[in-house]
């Protein structure tokens, strides 16, 4: 039996929470890989960062990142999506900071976060996953 996840066990399993980790190609030196809080919805991962940062000038140059999560207790787990870009021109809504922020604190704790962090400055970064990679190493033959 294969290790690999069907469609719905992958998506499923992004849709847990998890924090991802993006990595961006650069030409000038190895990629950039950071942690992230990331939502996969609508067939799109969606990550909210700040304009003009790290991130965000290495997304704009290279057009496509990868973002890896992963389960860290037994039985290991990841999923690894990669594509292109499809937005990074505006800031995200106030409720789709909140659904991003939602994954990872309570929702007193989320609006509390996005009152304080969104803003002109922010960007929703948009991508709809080309490749993936996954495995369950629950699943034994």
């Amino acid at each position: 039996m294969t290790q690999v996840m069907t469609v719905e066990e992958r998506e499923a399993f992004l849709n847990e929470r998890r924090v991802g980790v993006i990595a961006v190609g650069r030409a000038d030196r190895g990629p950039l890989a950071v942690p992230v809080w990331y939502r996969y919805a609508d067939g799109e991962v969606q990550v909210w960062i700040e304009r003009d940062s790290v991130k965000d000038k290495v997304l704009r140059k290279a057009g496509r990142f990868t973002l890896v999560a992963q389960s860290e207790e037994l039985p290991y787990r990841y999923v690894s999506v990669e594509g292109p870009v499809v937005a990074a021109d505006a800031p995200p809504t106030r409720e789709q900071a909140v659904a991003i922020a939602g994954r990872y604190l309570s929702p007193e704790e989320a609006d509390g976060y996005v009152d304080s962090a969104l803003g002109e400055s922010s960007v929703l970064v948009r991508m709809r996953p080309e490749k993936w990679l996954s495995s369950d190493q629950g699943k034994t033959g």
